[in-house]
């Protein structure tokens, strides 16, 4: 671990010394400012709570996406130098002809240059939050917001010219020199934004602060970090022109993954959504064991028939994925009354009790069967209703598992649209994008191990 470290540290400063590392940020940057500028009129609508609104939302989403496009650029552009290039040039021979172990050379790289593309997100995603607290500038009457004007004068100043500064009078590398001091400075200048209003006085840092949106932010780095993995793992056996082509390929087919492969792999079909549910009896929720019941609005009145009996499932997805009640492979025989099916050793499920309102799109479901029914949540609006379970096609969900899915890290809809992302799902999306990792990194060790690089 400790020559893996050892490389990891020099890798890390040469990717700072990269010239096309600096452009990159400083593109992202200026995309950022002209952004606040060139989203207005977007005439988007939103809820008064949601963290982004209006103009706003269209500003965040073309922000994270151009910190998108440029990390996977980044990560193509960075980890062919450090890597490709040196096997081209021969220079890499110097490292695994001394007892080094190739896999501590992949690793070495991959720690060096992430921490590095690391270091530009988080840079990019400070510009992109300050640019949020300033807001578009829809009117030419819109006022400015000083502190996160001077914030961002400073950064860039002070990074270019210390950088400017140090490599005239001291021969330091300017990229290198300007991004060790930009990447403190924005971080800081962003935590130090919060705490002034635009007028200048003092505020409570949460004010501004927007939880949702920096969760998203985390996860798309996360998403960065997954695609260092593929350009190290492509760069092992390809050369520097190709490795971009990998890299941007996995970045724009896993953005499509859903509709091309997603789509192939659950086989269910809705035969509505929910609008809201509530309980038969005012003051009764329960919804457990046997005999409990819950009356279903529709959004719009199902086209088929719901004759009493028939089982009901329902979850967050139109594709028929993540039921929120247990499954079954057999219905339920017929029966005229709700009551016919309680004296029979059947398991519990969720049936149609009473469709005599369908003509107004309520309906009533019960719990029928023995006690024991596995139902993580009730029915919720949004929610999609089906009457069969869904069949999962293996090939599909494979290749789906396998291919990095760009949609998972990417919330901005949620956001927008004022979902609540929950902690634990970030977690899931972490724990996924470290498993993507850990795969393209084994896939780079056993590339790179027969490499010939003599």
């Amino acid at each position: 671990m400790l020559q893996a470290l050892t490389i990891a540290r020099n890798t890390f400063v040469d990717s700072l010394r990269q010239p096309v590392f600096f452009i990159i940020v400083a593109i992202s940057g200026i995309l950022q400012v002209l952004a606040t500028w060139g989203t207005n009129f977007s005439m988007g609508m939103a809820s008064e709570t949601s963290e982004v609104t209006y103009d706003d939302k269209l500003l965040f989403d073309v922000g994270l996406s151009t910190i998108f496009v440029c990390g996977a650029l980044l990560a193509g552009f960075i980890a062919t130098a450090m890597l490709s290039r040196e096997i081209e040039r021969k220079t890499v021979l110097t490292v695994v002809s001394k007892p080094i172990s190739r896999a501590s050379v992949v690793i070495g790289k991959y720690l060096g240059v992430s921490v590095a593309i690391l270091m530009a997100t988080l840079m990019m995603v400070a510009f992109l939050l300050l640019g949020l607290r300033h807001g578009v500038l829809s009117t030419a009457a819109d006022s400015l917001d000083g502190p996160v004007l001077l914030v961002a004068c400073l950064v860039a100043f002070m990074g270019m010219g210390i950088g400017a500064w140090c490599n005239f009078y001291y021969g330091w590398h300017f990229s290198q020199t300007a991004v060790l001091v930009m990447f403190p400075l924005s971080v800081l200048g962003y935590v130090g934004v919060l705490a002034v209003n635009p007028d200048w006085e003092l505020q409570s840092m949460a004010e501004d602060f927007l939880p949702q949106v920096t969760l998203a932010c985390l996860c798309l780095v996360m998403a960065i970090m997954v695609l260092t993995s593929v350009a190290l793992a492509a760069s092992a056996r390809l050369g520097q022109v190709m490795t971009i082509v990998v890299c941007v390929g996995v970045f724009v087919f896993g953005l499509l993954t859903n509709h091309f492969v997603g789509r192939q792999v659950y086989d269910n079909r809705p035969i509505g959504q929910v609008s809201f549910v509530e309980p038969t009896e005012v003051g009764d929720e329960r919804f457990s064991e046997p005999g409990d019941s819950y009356r279903i609005r529709f959004v719009r009145r199902p086209a088929v028939d719901l004759p009493i009996g028939t089982q009901i499932y329902w979850g967050p997805s139109a594709t028929g994925a993540g039921f929120v009640v247990e499954e079954f492979p057999a219905s339920p025989p017929e029966f005229d009354e709700i009551a016919d099916f309680f004296d029979g050793p059947q398991p519990a499920r969720v049936v149609v009790s009473d469709n005599t309102e369908m003509d107004e799109r309520w309906l009533t479901v019960e719990i029928v069967g023995r006690p024991g029914l596995k139902i993580d949540r009730l029915p919720r609006g949004q929610d999609f209703v089906f009457t069969k379970p869904t069949s999962v096609n293996p090939v599909a969900l494979g290749v789906w598992g396998i291919v990095p899915n760009m949609q998972v890290f990417w919330l901005v809809d949620a956001v927008s649209q004022n979902q609540l992302i929950p902690f634990g799902h970030v977690i899931l999306v972490f724990g996924y994008g470290l498993v993507q990792i850990v795969g393209f990194l084994a896939l780079a060790v056993m590339l790179f191990q027969t490499r010939d690089v003599g």
